[in-house]
């Protein structure tokens, strides 16, 4: 099954949902960054978080990070997204691994650490970024989402997530949603869908028993009528190019561009997202250096 992200509306349109199963883009991320099954788990979450906010943007060129440093042991972990909730991502030290939890499951607030914030910066074409941060609530993430979410988007939600690992590291399920409240809904409604939430199983108990994201809602939102709006394929992407990578090498300038030339005669680049490695030889260097030497005579 593709990953998808699955909208849709409830309550006669008092609730606003979205849903994504996306086992593949976390075992895609899983097999560049070689992680550990709690590293998978908390990279794997925030992938799944993003591609949901991301895919909310919908402009052409707008896109989203997700920024998670908790003083834990797995360090940063940095996820973009683009409008369409393509995602890429990775995380500071994907090869730590933890004693599970007394329930024998991964911990994930462990290894993330509750000492430190979330922040999510949104790209949408203005002459800022809008930047909204809070301090981490459980660093389980879909928790630390929903707190975000109420504070800086002034957005009442519930978010679930969750990555099931297979014996073999690989992931068997990857999957979540966020349910949002519009303005003006009722206590009534607010009351019932807490009681829905609050009965809800796992997303992962849900995909593993191949729930399909239709029937996982239905589930989730029982006793509402849901009005399911779109379907949409997402994914693992990253937009690395060695030209790109070039540019990064100019930006360096003359003097750091001439201390590797020295030291090293090369430069290997490693792109963080996806692990492809540009390799530019001294000729490329010296090139370099001479288009900067042009550079004043084309303004």
């Amino acid at each position: 099954m593709k990953d998808q992200i699955l909208r849709g509306t409830a309550g006669n349109g008092a609730i606003r949902f979205s849903a994504i199963n996306g086992r593949g883009l976390v075992q895609r991320a899983r097999e560049i960054h070689n992680t550990s099954p709690v590293a998978s788990a908390a990279l794997g979450r925030t992938l799944l978080a993003a591609s949901l906010l991301g895919n909310d943007l919908k402009t052409e060129g707008n896109s989203l990070t997700i920024r998670i440093n908790g003083g834990g042991p797995l360090g940063s972990i940095v996820v973009v997204s683009d409008e369409n909730g393509y995602v890429r991502g990775y995380c500071q030290r994907p090869l730590i691994d933890l004693p599970l939890r007394p329930d024998g499951k991964l911990d994930v607030a462990a290894a993330v650490g509750t000492n430190g914030g979330l922040t999510v910066i949104k790209d949408i074409g203005l002459k800022d970024p809008y930047v909204g941060q809070v301090e981490l609530r459980s660093g389980e993430i879909a928790e630390d989402i929903t707190a975000y979410l109420a504070e800086s988007e002034q957005v009442p939600s519930a978010c679930a997530l969750g990555v099931l690992v297979d014996r073999d590291f690989s992931i068997k399920r990857a999957g979540g949603y966020i349910i949002s409240l519009l303005p003006g809904t009722s206590d009534e409604v607010i009351t019932k869908l807490e009681g829905c939430i609050a009965r809800a199983k796992p997303v992962t108990t849900y995909l593993d028993q191949g729930y399909t994201l239709h029937e996982m809602m239905t589930k989730v939102l029982d006793g509402f009528e849901c009005n399911f709006l779109s379907e949409e394929e997402v994914g693992y992407r990253c937009f690395c190019t060695r030209e790109r990578v070039r540019e990064v090498l100019l930006s360096l300038g003359r003097e750091e561009l001439e201390r590797i030339l020295k030291e090293q005669g090369d430069a290997e680049i490693s792109c963080q997202f996806c692990d492809e490695v540009y390799k530019f030889t001294h000729e490329d260097i010296e090139l370099l250096l001479k288009e900067q030497d042009e550079e004043p005579q084309k303004a």
